[in-house]
């Protein structure tokens, strides 16, 4: 099977490069550009695409080729400067990725496999009493959802996907679609990155007291989704929502990444609705959801309608993580 894979040079594209060719696929990547060739994983074949966009010309990427897996997008960003972020974002994530997929039906290709985002569903989940002493109910994202992207990155998805599951209804081209919550791995950058290395340098952090909860997918288990969906029957024209199946709170995390440190972690128990003040005041109110808020994720439908199980577990994905980048 020919596989093409755009964003090879991303976090997540090396990974699945690597496993892909080491399963003995024929893998082809897209790159941008010259410069990005010479870090790219060694047995893959490239391609130089240039700029992803409503004009780029897929034809010598997309010869001979089975099955599309597109990671390749512009990524959401904390402090973004275009004049128009969500014109930007158009341009890429969706004008982009529906060209890559009307040229990919007449080049023959099988099946589409859409990297998309969590951010599609939402923002994030929350919980709240049931009311006359019944206790509390939490909620959480799963693919029947009503979909509330609300930002520009996380709509130029969302019409990403509405526009790929018409070209489908039109075509008959195999659509699939994933949305991950944040990935964690080596070489992962952000928030989560900022945690470990904090941890790693055991500075005392005032998050000892945080009772969310959030998913989280590891990168070896994303990636082996990714390979799941890209012929079993039954992911064809569906959404998947995927996780390590397990939810953690902020302090549970930070507790774990000291673990595979092999070290302990000062936590100060701070009270949340303080922490949040503050870093509203200091403009920092989404990295403050990040930290205090929940998002969860139902990823059983990928267990049940694929038979797909997580191949690692978030203690041994950190512990992973944290060797690998030692």
């Amino acid at each position: 099977m020919n596989i093409l894979i755009t964003g090879t040079n991303g976090f997540i594209g090396k990974v699945l490069c690597d496993k892909l060719i080491a399963d003995g696929y024929h893998v082809r990547g897209a790159v941008r550009g010259i410069t990005q060739m010479t870090v790219l994983p060694s047995g893959l074949e490239r391609v130089q695409v240039g700029d992803i966009d409503s004009e780029t010309d897929w034809s010598e990427a997309l010869d001979g080729i089975n099955v599309v897996i597109h990671l390749a997008a512009r990524v959401h960003v904390m402090d973004d400067v275009a004049d128009d972020p969500l014109a930007e974002f158009r341009k890429v994530n969706t004008a982009g990725t529906l060209n890559l997929a009307r040229q990919a039906v007449a080049a023959g290709v099988k099946r589409f496999v859409f990297i998309s985002s969590i951010k599609v569903n939402g923002e994030g989940t929350g919980d709240g009493e049931l009311g006359t002493g019944r206790g509390k109910w939490r909620n959480v994202f799963t693919e029947r959802n009503v979909p509330c992207p609300q930002d520009a990155y996380a709509v130029s998805k969302w019409e990403a996907e509405q526009g790929l599951l018409k070209i489908t209804e039109e075509t008959g081209l195999e659509v699939v679609i994933i949305r991950p919550p944040l990935v964690y791995g080596l070489g992962v950058k952000a928030n989560f990155r900022s945690l470990i290395k904090w941890v790693g340098k055991g500075v005392p952090l005032p998050l000892g007291a945080v009772h969310n909860k959030r998913s989280f997918v590891a990168l070896d288990n994303l990636v082996s989704f990714i390979i799941h969906c890209i012929d079993h029957p039954k992911a064809a024209n569906e959404v998947f929502l995927i996780s390590d199946g397990k939810d953690v709170s902020t302090t549970e995390l930070l507790q774990k990444v000291a673990k595979a440190f092999g070290k302990s972690v000062l936590l100060v128990p701070a009270p949340v609705s303080l922490m949040t003040f503050f870093a509203k005041l200091l403009g920092k109110g989404d990295m403050a959801d990040r930290l205090f808020g929940s998002l969860q994720v139902d990823s059983s439908k990928a267990r049940d309608l694929l038979g797909w199980e997580p191949v690692v577990s978030m203690d041994e994905g950190l512990n992973l993580q944290i060797r690998q980048k030692k």
